[in-house]
Order: structure tokens, then C-alpha cells, then sequence
């Protein structure tokens, strides 16, 4: 009786809370992406660094237009690259057409070699097609629909380029040989090459095809094609592509003279089907390869070498581990900041020999091995494993050939390790409790690595990335750009300086120039967030809470309505991804939450947290936490976090508690109100993979774990996972369930296991089902929102009157 009496208050005080509030449509309309991301500007600075000295350009946009600027680090100079009003001038009397200076559509600047000058192009609105405009052999300029001018930096004089072709980027097809001669492309199956001198000819007939390509294979079929990556070869796919030219991934020898290429069998791979049915006239069949947790027939992968002179093909005998994986470790160039047309694709190593990554299926297991070209005898050199999956990293060559910087999570933590190109360790480089992450770049005269960081500073969130250095014997550690935000860098090719861009999600975004020793030379921009301020725009709350253990230290952001009211009671929202390859916490000022924080515009109090078994910025206990109970791991903390923010306030009401998620956060809001029915009271759950036996295998043998087992000699793989289908049962709260019907990632058999399993337990839930969606809900996200805020409008404040269609949002 005492209990019904409790049950009895609990659910009186819940209504009582629930009749006081009302969802506040009109704040919530007013704070929609798209009227967000018109207040929102540039927020960082991509330094376009030059070929000489160490100077760069960069363009930045804030409420007054947009300014182009070049940065002299040298002298601690930053100018404004030209008079905007003058440009805007000139190129009005040369185009005649009219511009201003607050509204310059500049596009593709292209600084000269010698960085006197540079060329641009504005697209013409006001030009009218003209088949005419696409004759073979008509220069860019003479088309009509772009103006083509250079500006000269010594002069400032401006000039319209009337017989210009502009520099073409390297077309997303083609692969440029080292010396630029030869280019080589994958098309129906098979591998073809052409001379330079044919690039950017036209094939207008079979006759022109023959003489400007020639073919390298011929023994390519459908399922164990050249040039395809792994992904999914689905059947529309591949007859859209027919007779197209595409990418042939594959690596040159520094020599130009051979290639590398990994193909990919899939031929026994098992097909999966999505059915579009809303094609016209008929509905569709779309058939891809899909490889399942444990299934048999995985992709094969093989390694071959390309002889161009002699057009030999020969296969490496490189198998060690059944079904495993191959990746040809390529030159790191790290990054030739200045922009170039032609990047080629080179192997690590000398021309007689190439660096080969291996990994089991299980991915507990990786080696680095090498390959002499001439004689193709295989020498494993290190390798790595682990009880639980591993994370890898392509190791780095040195120029001279003779060291690697390779990494690894041996000792608990992300650290870069110094070893002989013949596999011989000498030294662990970066040490103690800190991710390191990104290897950025490394002074190989000074012995200097440079690097990003995660937890390099003890006294900040973990999730705060820094560029740091150390040399490569261990010694010197520095962390580069200090601060309390979060960092991200670009540095220049000469190792001389960097412009990191740092924010928090409290924090307005601002940028600075650096030199390599972590001196700040100069301040570059603060973002422009005056129009989002003046409208209303507050910023989220950072906030730390201790995890189910209560010991791990959990990061969140906590989305408020822009009218709190620290008196009133609100239901609270978590917003899950459950990991454990990410986190969906933003540790940086960012309008890709800008949904959390318009549903929070309604009447709720949102949050992002993370959660033990997360992500893969911490140590690898934290990262490995959930590995073998992938459904589960997660939810003790979720439901700890808001145990502990309703404590620590009093404007949470810890019995109107909602949860939502997409994809694996979909997975996860389902498992949560499930598993706790009497704690969380409403989900929405969007394309979850609640069944991970049929989802990718990537994902379930990586996280969840795969053994092998052996019977009569031959191998088999086995995976074994707990579903969300198998406590359909404990359903006590108000569930949505949301899936595409074209969702080639997440199945909707997923979904429709739960569901079949909640009909047989006599279950009520909802199902959204859009028709035309595959696993983003790009083209319906607006729809789906107002479906969302309408949900936990109804179930957590008691009203959901509105007409779905007087949102504006949907008309815009």
C-alpha cells in the first residue's frame, strides 16, 4: 500500500509539472539551422601557405562580407591582399557586369611560383547556356560562364584573361605517375592508361577512345574488379559507371616505373538488398556486397606490382592471417600546403621496395611488413597485438629510407615508437598518459617530431587536442599551443610556424599564428558571432560528472532553452552515440548541434555526455570498456549522468526523462528505455542497429569481438552479441522508432526485428518509416525533427497540439 501510495505521489507530481509548461514553438522556430548558419560566419582560418618563404593567404567572412588577407610570419605582417572596393570597381568596368565590394564571389585563387601574382575566376549569373559554350577545344574564357582575371601584387594592376584555360585540379579519376607523364585509371573492370599530353582531350567516339587510352588488364570482372575500393558495389552503381573512368587506387614506385594495387575479391561475398519505392515507374532493386558479423566469404585482398615498361602484372605472396585486410603504406608528405594540380600517390620506401600493413579479421592482431619489388620476398618486420581490437596508424618513412616512426597502443596509451627499417626497435618516443593522435609533421635534420595530443595537459578536458613536439629520442616534450580550448592546426611545409584555430563550446573561435618553439607571433581572427548574440543565442554549459564507477571523469555540454528559468522544473533529454570510434560531445564552438539546441528552445534541458567504452581519445582501458558487451556498456553511465545533474540542480526533473539517438545512437536509445523502463519515460530512435548479427562486420567483429574456431582443419569465425529485440518486453515508456527505407549502412531489418518482437509482447510504440531515406534523413531532416519535438513534446510536457503543418520551417 506504502508503495502504491509513493507510485501514486511520483505520478501526480509529474502531471502537476506537466500542466505548468507548454513546448515553446515560436522559440524554437526561431532558432532553425539555416537561420543559425546565416548568423554564423568563418570561424576558423585555412592558411593557403605559398611556394616561397613561409607566407600564406587566407580569405575570412564576417558580418561586414568577406576580406582576403596574406600573412607575412617573417615580419609579424598581415595586410589585406588587395582593396576590396577596387577589385570590385575594376572588375566591374573589365566584365561589365556589376559587383561591390562587400559581395566579391572570388573563387580558385592561384598564386604564380614566384608569388607576384595570382589568378581567380567569378561565375557569371547572368550568362545564358549556349551549346556553343562546349565545343571540344573552346578555352575556359571564351565560354562565357566565368571571368578569368589576374591580379599583380607589385602593380596592383588587375587584367581580364580572354584566352585562358584555367588550371584543372587533378580529376578524381586520374593517377598522375611521379613525373607527371603517364596517367592511370580504372574503367569497366580493368586498368588503362593514357600519356599526358591526351588528359584533357575529349573521347567523343570509339575511335578517339583507342587512340587516347590503352588498356593495362583485361582479366577484371564485376566483384574482383581494379580500381574499386572495398565499399559497396551495388548493381545501380556499377551500371551508372559503365564505361566511366574511375580511380584506380593504386601507389607509384618513386621512379614512375611500376605501381602497387590491392584488389578486393567480393565475388563469394554474400549480396544484401533495399528496395526504393518510390522509383518510377517501377520500384527498384538496389543489390550490394554486405559482409555480416561471423558470416563466411569475406572479401579477399591481394597485392600486386605493375611493371609499366614491360606491362607485366605479378601477385605478392604477402597471407599471413585469414580474411585479412591490406593497406600499402604511401609517402608522407604530410601536407603540400600550397595548392597544386597534380598531387601523385607514391610508396614508402626506395623503388625496389614498399612497406605493406596487415591485419586479422579479428583486428587484434597487425604487422608491418616489407616487400622487395624485384625479387617480391616478403620480411615482416614488427607487429602489434592485443586481447581486444586495436587501433593502428600508418607508420611514417623517413626521406633517407633507413627508420620508421610507427604507432601504437602497446603500453595502454596512443604513443609513437622509433624503429629500423629492418624492424629493430630503438627507442619509444612519446610516453605517459596522454593520446597521442596525428603525426603532423617531422624535421628530420633536427630530429624533431611534431604532433597533435589528447590529455597533454592534466588540468583540461582530455578531449582537448594540442600541437605538441618532442625529439625523436624522447627528450624535449612541449606542448605548442597552450591554452584552456580545444586546437586545430596547419603547418607550414618549412616546419617554421603554425596557425592553430582554437575554441570551446562556451568560447568564441579564434585564430593565431605560432612559431615552431609554441611562441604566439600574432593574433589572426575572432569569429563574428554579433547578429547570433543579438538574437538571442546563448552559449552551451561544459559540465563534469563521474561515471557509474564513480571514479572515470565523464565530459558533457548542457543545451539550455534561451529563457531559462532557473525556478522552473524541465523534463531533461540525452542525446546519445554510444561509440565506441566517437563520442558525440562537441568539444568546440560548432552549429552541428544547432537540432540539440533547438529542441532544448521547446522546453527541455538537453545533454551530450560521454561514457566509459566511448571513444578512442583516452587510454585504451577507456576505449575497450564496452568491448564484448556492445549493447549494454554505455547505458549505467547515462543513466548515472542525469542522476547526478538532478542533484547538483534543481531545475532538472529527474522523472520526465527523454533519450534519442541515430544509428548507434539509435542502438542505444532503444537498449536505455528497455533496460531502465521505469528511469527513462521516452525515445526516439532513429536507424539503430539494433540487431548488430546483420550489420556490417566492420563495426560488430571490431568492438563487440569475433573468435575463430577450428573444426576438422578448417577455420570458421564466430560472433555472438545480445540484441535490443530480446528485451522488447520491458517496455514501459513511449517509443519511436525511425528508419529509411533505402538505408544501404543500417539495414531496416533492424528495425523491423524490434519491432516484430514488441507486436508479439503486446507492446504499443511508433514507427516513422520515410519512404525515400537512406541512413542520413538528409532530404527529410526538417520533417523528422518536428516529428521528434512533437514526440517529446507530447510525452514529456503534456502537450503536442500543434499542426505539424504551420511549421514554417517546413515551408522554407
Amino acid at each position: 500500500m506504502k508503495k502504491l501510495y509513493i507510485s501514486l505521489m511520483l505520478c501526480a507530481i509529474t502531471l502537476s509539472s506537466m500542466a505548468q509548461q507548454k513546448p515553446n514553438y515560436e522559440l524554437a522556430e526561431r532558432f532553425t539551422p539555416t537561420k543559425i548558419h546565416k548568423m554564423i560566419y568563418n570561424r576558423t582560418v585555412n592558411p593557403n601557405w605559398l611556394k616561397t618563404g613561409d607566407m600564406f593567404w587566407y580569405s575570412y567572412k564576417t558580418s561586414q562580407g568577406k576580406k582576403w588577407y596574406i600573412v607575412n610570419p617573417a615580419k609579424k605582417s598581415k595586410t589585406e591582399l588587395f582593396d576590396n572596393a577596387y577589385m570590385a570597381r575594376e572588375i566591374t568596368l573589365l566584365a561589365r557586369t556589376p559587383f561591390d565590394a562587400q559581395h566579391l564571389p572570388i573563387e580558385n585563387i592561384r598564386f604564380n611560383n614566384a608569388s607576384t601574382s595570382f589568378t581567380f575566376e567569378i561565375a557569371n549569373k547572368y550568362h545564358h547556356e549556349n551549346k556553343k559554350d562546349t565545343i571540344k577545344g573552346k578555352k575556359d574564357s571564351e565560354k562565357g560562364d566565368a571571368f578569368f582575371f589576374s591580379y599583380n601584387l607589385n602593380n596592383k594592376k588587375l587584367e581580364l584573361l580572354k584566352n585562358y584555360n584555367s588550371p584543372k585540379d587533378s580529376k578524381d579519376w586520374a593517377s598522375f605517375s611521379p613525373d607527371k607523364k603517364t596517367i592511370v585509371f580504372a574503367k569497366n573492370n580493368n586498368l588503362f592508361y593514357m600519356d599526358k599530353e591526351n588528359y584533357n582531350k575529349v573521347v567523343v567516339n570509339e575511335e578517339d577512345s583507342t587512340i587516347i587510352e590503352h588498356q593495362l588488364t583485361t582479366d577484371g570482372v564485376v566483384g574482383f574488379e581494379y580500381g574499386e575500393g572495398i565499399d559497396y558495389k551495388d548493381n545501380v552503381t556499377v551500371e551508372k559507371n559503365k564505361d566511366k573512368r574511375k580511380s584506380p587506387y593504386i601507389i607509384w614506385s618513386p621512379d614512375s616505373k611500376k605501381f602497387a594495387i590491392v584488389r578486393y575479391d567480393t565475388r563469394k561475398t554474400r549480396k544484401l538488398w533495399v528496395i526504393n519505392p518510390l522509383s518510377s515507374p517501377r520500384p527498384t532493386l538496389k543489390s550490394y556486397s554486405y559482409l555480416m558479423p561471423g558470416e563466411d566469404n569475406a572479401p579477399q585482398e591481394s597485392l600486386y606490382i605493375f611493371d609499366m615498361a614491360s606491362k607485366e602484372i605479378k601477385e605478392v605472396d604477402i597471407a599471413k592471417y585469414k580474411d585479412q585486410t591490406l593497406s600499402i603504406n604511401s609517402i608522407r608528405t604530410l601536407k603540400k600546403n600550397y595548392r597544386d594540380t597534380i598531387n601523385p600517390s607514391i610508396w614508402a620506401g626506395d623503388k625496389n621496395t614498399i612497406f605493406v600493413t596487415r591485419q586479422s579479421r579479428d583486428i587484434k592482431r597487425i604487422d608491418v611488413a616489407k616487400v622487395d619489388i624485384s625479387t617480391l620476398s616478403v620480411k615482416e618486420l614488427y607487429a602489434d597485438s592485443m586481447n581486444v581490437s586495436i587501433e593502428t596508424r600508418s607508420p611514417y618513412i623517413t626521406k633517407k629510407g633507413d627508420e620508421l616512426i610507427a604507432w601504437s597502443e602497446l603500453d595502454g596509451w596512443g604513443h609513437f615508437y622509433l624503429y629500423d627499417t629492418e624492424g629493430n626497435l630503438k627507442n619509444q618516443i612519446t610516453k605517459g598518459e596522454m593520446h597521442t593522435d596525428k603525426l603532423v609533421n617531422v624535421d628530420e635534420e633536427n630530429r624533431i617530431l611534431y604532433f597533435t595530443a589528447y590529455g597533454a595537459n592534466k588540468s583540461q578536458n582530455p578531449y582537448y587536442e594540442h600541437l605538441c613536439s618532442i625529439n625523436l629520442d624522447g627528450s624535449n616534450f612541449k606542448i605548442l599551443n597552450k591554452g584552456d580550448y580545444t586546437f586545430s592546426s596547419s603547418m607550414c611545409d618549412s616546419k617554421n610556424y603554425f596557425v592553430s584555430n582554437y575554441s570551446r563550446v562556451d568560447a568564441n573561435p579564434e585564430t593565431a599564428l605560432y612559431n615552431n618553439k609554441g611562441r604566439k607571433i600574432m593574433n589572426l581572427e575572432t569569429a563574428d558571432l554579433t547578429q547570433l548574440m543579438a538574437f538571442g543565442y546563448k552559449f552551451p554549459e561544459r559540465f563534469t560528472v563521474k561515471a557509474d564507477d564513480g571514479m572515470t571523469d565523464l565530459y558533457g555540454v548542457m543545451y539550455k532553452p534561451f529563457d531559462f528559468d532557473p525556478n522552473k522544473k524541465y523534463p531533461i533529454i540525452e542525446y546519445v552515440y554510444p561509440g565506441p570510434q566517437t563520442e558525440a560531445v562537441n568539444a568546440y564552438f560548432s552549429p552541428s548541434m544547432t537540432r540539440l539546441e533547438q529542441l532544448a528552445q521547446l522546453g527541455f534541458i538537453v545533454i551530450t555526455v560521454g561514457n566509459r567504452g566511448g571513444s578512442p581519445l583516452r587510454s585504451e582501458w577507456y576505449h575497450s570498456f564496452g568491448y564484448g558487451n556492445l549493447r549494454d556498456y554505455g547505458l549505467a553511465d547515462k543513466k548515472r549522468v542525469i542522476e547526478a545533474l538532478s542533484a547538483r540542480h534543481d531545475f532538472i526533473d529527474i522523472n520526465r526523462v527523454g533519450i534519442q539517438g541515430h544509428s548507434g545512437g539509435g542502438f542505444m536509445s532503444t537498449a536505455a528505455i528497455l533496460t531502465y523502463p521505469d528511469f527513462f519515460k521516452v525515445a526516439v530512435s532513429c536507424a539503430g542497429n539494433h540487431d548488430n548479427t546483420i550489420y556490417n562486420s566492420w563495426w560488430g567483429e571490431k568492438h563487440q569481438g569475433v573468435y575463430e574456431e577450428t573444426t576438422d582443419g578448417e577455420t570458421k569465425f564466430v560472433f555472438e552479441i545480445t540484441k535490443n529485440q530480446d528485451l522488447a518486453k520491458n517496455l514501459k515508456g513511449k517509443l519511436m522508432l525511425v528508419h529509411g527505407v533505402v538505408d544501404d549502412n543500417v539495414h531496416i531489418a533492424n528495425t523491423y526485428r524490434v519491432i516484430e518482437a514488441l507486436i508479439k509482447a503486446n507492446k504499443r510504440f511508433d514507427f516513422v518509416v520515410l519512404p525515400s531515406e537512406d541512413h542520413s534523413f538528409r532530404n527529410k531532416d526538417t520533417y523528422f525533427f518536428w516529428r521528434m519535438a512533437d514526440y517529446f513534446s507530447q510525452h514529456l510536457l503534456g502537450e503536442s497540439n500543434r499542426d505539424i503543418t504551420d511549421i514554417k520551417e517546413l515551408h522554407e
